[in-house]
This record gives C-alpha cells, sequence and structure tokens, in this order.
C-alpha cells in the first residue's frame, strides 16, 4: 500500500527542515525544499478555495445568506439547483 501523496509532502519538507536545523543543507536540497513548500501551498489553497466554494452559511433565524460569489461557484459545479 503506498503512502498519501500529500503525507508524503509533508513528511519529506518536515526531514529537509530537520536537516536544516541540525547540518545545514545542500544548495539541491535547499531548491528542493522551496519547491515542495511552494507545491504545498498550492495544494493547501486549492484545498481551502474548495471548501470555502462548497460552504453554506445560514444565519440563526435558518435563512441562508452564503455570499453571490460562493452560490456562482456552487452552480458552475452543479451543487446547487436555483
Amino acid at each position: 500500500m503506498s503512502e498519501d501523496p500529500e503525507k508524503k509532502l509533508i513528511s519529506r519538507i518536515n526531514e529537509l527542515y530537520h536537516k536544516k536545523k541540525s547540518v545545514g543543507l545542500t544548495e539541491a536540497e535547499e531548491k528542493e525544499r522551496k519547491e515542495l513548500h511552494q507545491e504545498f501551498i498550492k495544494n493547501f489553497r486549492a484545498g481551502f478555495k474548495q471548501d470555502v466554494e462548497n460552504l453554506v452559511i445560514i444565519d440563526k433565524n435558518g435563512k441562508e445568506i452564503t455570499s453571490e460569489k460562493a452560490k456562482r461557484a456552487q452552480r458552475k459545479k452543479g451543487l446547487r439547483k436555483d
């Protein structure tokens, strides 16, 4: 069974972090660390955007107050019928 790609990415970032703190990194490792960090940030932002776009907000009276921008994104994805 193979490891989750996101966990593998985080594991390698952590490995390089600890090596940087203890003995330092070579130029190639520093370049790899920066690239992995950028990939992690890109993945995080994409996941966060997905979560926000799928969010439905209901006020305390039970009325939906989801933003129009989020509603448009949800319609585009086929998540809304209104």
